[in-house]
């Protein structure tokens, strides 16, 4: 029973990615995320604005800290959960 409910909630969860990533814009196209206005004011203020001198840096742990921090809880909860099911009983 539980691997059943594992194998449907590991579908669900596939077929939502998936929903998501037909919505993106094709490679090139002028909606493509590379070209939004945020990415671009990263670039020109970023080292003025944060103090760092490496971008990647001053975009993690300045513009996106929360949104960084969620995604390492989420990762971390995912690996707990991994243990827990691989735990033997």
């Amino acid at each position: 029973m539980k691997k059943l409910v594992a194998i449907c909630l590991t579908m669900i969860i596939i077929g939502v990615l998936l929903i998501g990533v037909a919505d993106l814009p094709a490679f090139g196209e002028e909606k493509a995320l590379f070209q939004n206005e945020v990415a671009k004011k990263y670039i020109q203020d970023g080292e003025a604005e944060t103090g760092a001198l490496n971008i990647v840096t001053g975009i993690i742990l300045d513009y996106r800290a929360f949104d960084t921090f969620v995604e390492a809880t989420v990762l971390f909860t995912g690996a707990i959960c991994v243990m827990l099911i691989l735990k033997k009983e």
